[in-house]
C-alpha cells in the first residue's frame, strides 16, 4: 500500500459490486429484514415489549412469527430488557414457548442482565460491541431506547450519533437490530414518522413495525425501506398465565368474532374455572382465554356468583362444588360482590 492508498477510501466498480440473494433478503419473511435495523414502536401499553419477545423465540427456534411470517435464517438472539425484571422476561419467553411446543432451555436465546447500558458511552458502546462479537446472534433486541441513553432525543445530532453507532454495529456483525421506542402521544402516523424525538429515526430503519391500539385489539403496520409492506394487522394479547402470546384475529372477522357467545358463556367459565381445580384463575387469564370483552366478563361472574356457582379468593376466581346461592345485590360491573379486577 503506498502513502497515496492510505489517503484515500475504497471503490470498486458498480458492475464487480456483490450480486443481491434473494434467498437472503428476509429474517422474517415480509416482517423483518435480514440483518436490518429498524424499531418496534407504540404507547405505553401496547404489548411493543411482547412482540419483540416474539420476534426472538421466532429467531431462535425457527418457528413462524405471530404464528404466521417464516423465519428464514434462525440463529441466536440477544436480549436487553431494560425495564421488565428477569423473571418476568423468562416467564413471558417461556409461555410464548409452551404455546409453540417449545423448550426454552434449548433455545439460543441470551440475555444481557447489567444493570444499565448506556449508548451514548464510547465505554458502554465498546462492550456491547464486543459482547455481540461473542455471542454472534442474529439478532440484537434493545428495549427500550429512552432506557439506554441520558440525551435529548430531541437533539438530532445527539440522537443521530446513537442511530450511527448501531448501524455500524450492525453492518460489522451481520446482525438485525430491533429498538423498542415510544410513539407521539398525539400523533396519527405509524412506523418510523410516529416515534417520539428526532425524525431521524425515520431516516434510520430499514424496517419499522409499529402498534397502536383499536378498541379492544391492536393493530400492526409494518414499513420497509426497499420492501414493500405486509397489510396491516389486528393482533390480540390471548391464552392463559401459562402460555400468554400474540396473535393475529383475521381481519374479515368482527372483534367480537372471537368471543364465546353469550348463551355460552357462564357454561364456558365454569368449565374454565372446574379445569383449574382449587387453584382458579384470575380475571386476566380468564378474560385472555376466553378472548371476551372486560363488559361482558364482569355481567357473567356477577350471574355466577349471585347463583352460587364461584367466588372470589384474593385475586383469583373458583368454582363451588356446590352452589351457595348470594343474595347481594351488585351493579353491572359487581362491585358489590367484588368482581372488579
Amino acid at each position: 500500500m503506498t502513502p497515496d492508498d492510505r489517503d484515500t477510501l475504497p471503490v470498486v466498480r458498480a458492475a464487480d459490486l456483490d450480486e443481491p440473494d434473494p434467498s437472503r433478503r428476509w429474517l422474517i419473511e415480509t416482517l423483518w429484514a435480514r440483518a436490518g435495523v429498524g424499531t418496534l414502536g407504540g404507547l405505553p401499553k401496547s404489548y411493543k415489549s411482547w412482540m419483540g419477545l416474539d420476534l426472538a423465540v421466532s429467531v431462535a427456534s425457527g418457528t413462524p412469527c405471530l404464528d404466521t411470517f417464516l423465519v428464514t435464517e434462525p440463529g441466536g438472539v440477544l436480549l436487553y430488557m431494560a425495564e421488565d425484571a428477569a423473571p418476568v422476561v423468562k416467564a413471558r419467553l417461556a409461555g410464548m414457548c409452551r404455546h409453540r411446543g417449545l423448550d426454552l432451555a434449548t433455545l439460543p436465546i441470551g440475555v444481557i442482565t447489567a444493570p444499565s447500558l448506556r449508548l451514548d458511552l464510547p465505554a458502554d458502546q465498546y462492550r456491547l460491541a464486543a459482547t455481540v462479537s461473542r455471542e454472534t446472534p442474529r439478532l440484537l433486541l434493545l428495549d427500550p431506547f429512552v432506557r439506554l441513553h441520558r440525551i435529548n432525543e430531541n437533539q438530532a445530532g445527539e440522537v443521530a450519533a446513537i442511530l450511527g453507532y448501531l448501524r455500524e454495529l450492525q453492518r460489522a456483525h451481520d446482525v438485525a437490530i430491533a429498538v423498542v421506542h415510544h410513539a407521539r402521544k398525539n400523533g396519527g402516523s405509524t412506523g418510523g414518522l410516529s416515534l417520539r424525538g428526532s425524525g431521524d429515526f425515520f431516516a434510520w430503519v430499514d424496517t419499522a413495525l409499529s402498534l397502536r391500539r383499536r378498541q379492544q385489539h391492536l393493530v400492526l403496520s409494518v414499513e420497509h425501506r426497499a420492501a414493500a409492506a405486509p397489510e396491516p394487522l389486528t393482533l390480540d394479547l390471548v391464552g392463559t398465565e401459562h402460555d400468554m402470546h400474540l396473535a393475529i384475529i383475521p381481519s374479515h372477522e368482527s372483534p367480537e368474532a372471537h368471543s364465546v357467545a353469550s348463551a355460552d358463556l357462564d357454561t364456558t367459565i365454569l368449565d374454565a374455572l372446574e379445569k383449574a381445580a382449587s387453584h382458579g384463575l384470575s380475571r386476566s387469564s380468564l378474560r385472555a382465554g376466553l378472548r371476551v370483552r372486560n363488559e361482558r366478563l364482569g355481567d357473567a361472574l356477577v350471574r355466577l356468583v349471585a347463583a352460587g356457582h364461584v367466588a372470589r379468593r384474593g385475586e383469583t376466581w373458583v368454582r363451588l362444588a356446590v352452589p351457595v346461592p348470594v343474595l347481594t345485590h351488585s351493579d353491572r360491573n359487581g362491585n358489590a360482590l367484588g368482581v372488579g379486577g
